[in-house]
């Protein structure tokens, strides 16, 4: 649903208080065009916005969307690719996908709790907690500011998604529920993270709504509670160091990645140049000094990526020594396998332990037989993507056989 909050703040029926339905990617497996959390809205009078599939599907779930506004129920809905009937609802791609369709109205607890965070700064720390149960009839979502800081274990808000007021719990009881469904679900809010979480009942109770068999709101059950939790973190930052050409080719790159990007360099004149205006920041500060007041002041976390690519030693050996010992996403530095090796010998000279070595990826990029500075910034990018995938082999598509979006599997924790 994060992902179309951006346009619901100029959406009609949203503005109008029109009723409305969501649906939902809650698991997807093989190949598809979307990963879990990706949301439609579609109104009353039909209008939608967002999409499933880019097409396989979406008809079907319109019309499902309308049967759940008219009935006030909540369902889910599996689609895949059927060999036996080439003319049913599925995935021409291959892969299949479960969606959890439920009404909105325009109520402060429907639309209205996500209008109030809809549009502005798109990189704004928001998460939103949601139950999926189909038929469930509590409090469908769960809106958090601050995904980092948020208090789950003492969240009255959690307690009532979850169906803990109906219930006769100690007050024991209940701070240990909380608690449960806090280890589970702190994991996905301050990663930035998209996933599933089952909660069983409390020992020896059901949670409130309605399970998979159908139990009546307001009763309990047996069935595991089920969350969506969408988490959406600032931006990650990727840190440029070299004003150079491979530099003004990489910034806008990243950025098309969504990074957060810094180009640092030591040289004013270079640094200032209008070719790396695209950059989010620019510094003009010695690298390893300005890497290490960033880290200082906590603006370095393990999602950053550092980029090396000043090529000059005096600059590279400081600069990697800091760089190698923060907990970062990745850290690369640009040149030939013949200055690779002298950077190691410098490195291990400088101090830096075998190990830390390790963690650097030198040469900088995935061997496409790049030679241009944009050439060589689509082989640092694709190989950010396959490090943050865990991709170990990039074959062309032409000569693989497994399915093009190897999207992960749905995040799914279970408390049993």
């Amino acid at each position: 649903m994060l992902d179309l909050m951006p346009s619901l703040a100029g959406w009609r029926p949203a503005e109008s208080g029109e009723r409305c339905a969501v649906a939902t990617i809650i698991t997807a497996s093989g190949s598809v065009p979307r990963p879990p959390g990706t949301s439609m809205l579609v109104s009353e009078s039909g209008e939608i916005l967002g999409s499933l599939s880019g097409g396989c599907v979406e008809g079907a779930v319109v019309a499902s969307a309308l049967e759940v506004m008219a009935d006030g129920g909540t369902r889910l809905e599996a689609f895949g690719f059927s060999r036996e009937d080439a003319f049913a609802v599925g995935l021409t791609c291959g892969g299949e996908l479960e969606v959890h369709i439920q009404p909105l109205d325009g109520s402060a607890a429907g639309l209205g709790t996500l209008r109030k965070f809809a549009g502005g700064d798109l990189n704004r720390p928001l998460a939103l907690i949601r139950r999926v149960d189909a038929g469930t009839e509590l409090p469908a979502a769960l809106v958090i500011p601050d995904p980092g800081t948020f208090g789950i274990a003492e969240s009255a808000e959690l307690a009532a998604l979850l169906g803990l007021d109906a219930l006769n719990l100690s007050p024991e009881a209940r701070r240990e529920a909380l608690h449960a469904a806090a280890a589970q679900l702190e994991p996905l809010l301050r990663g930035g993270r998209t996933g599933l979480v089952r909660l069983a009942p409390p020992e020896g109770c059901g949670l409130s709504g309605r399970g998979a068999h159908g139990t009546e709101g307001g009763a309990t059950s047996t069935e595991p509670v089920t969350l969506l939790v969408e988490s959406r973190l600032p931006q990650a930052r990727l840190l440029v160091f070299g004003a150079n050409d491979f530099g003004a080719a990489l910034v806008p790159a990243a950025k098309l990645l969504g990074y957060r990007v810094t180009l640092c360099d030591a040289r004013p004149a270079f640094a200032a140049q209008e070719r790396f205006a695209a950059a989010d920041e620019v510094a003009t500060e010695w690298p390893h000094r300005y890497l290490a007041a960033e880290a200082a002041a906590g603006r370095i976390d393990s999602r950053t990526v550092i980029c090396v690519l000043t090529h000059d030693p005096k600059f590279d050996i400081p600069l990697l020594q800091e760089a190698l010992e923060l907990d970062v996403a990745f850290v690369g530095a640009l040149g030939s396998r013949r200055s690779h090796r002298q950077r190691i010998d410098g490195l291990l000279e400088a101090g830096v332990a075998p190990e830390r070595l390790a963690r650097l990826h030198s040469p900088i990029g995935l061997d496409l037989g790049a030679v241009t500075p944009a050439e060589v910034a689509v082989s640092i990018t694709a190989e950010l993507i396959a490090a943050r995938t865990g991709s170990a082999i990039c074959p062309p598509l032409r000569d693989g056989s497994g399915p093009i979006h190897s999207l992960p599997a749905s995040e799914e924790i279970a408390w049993t």
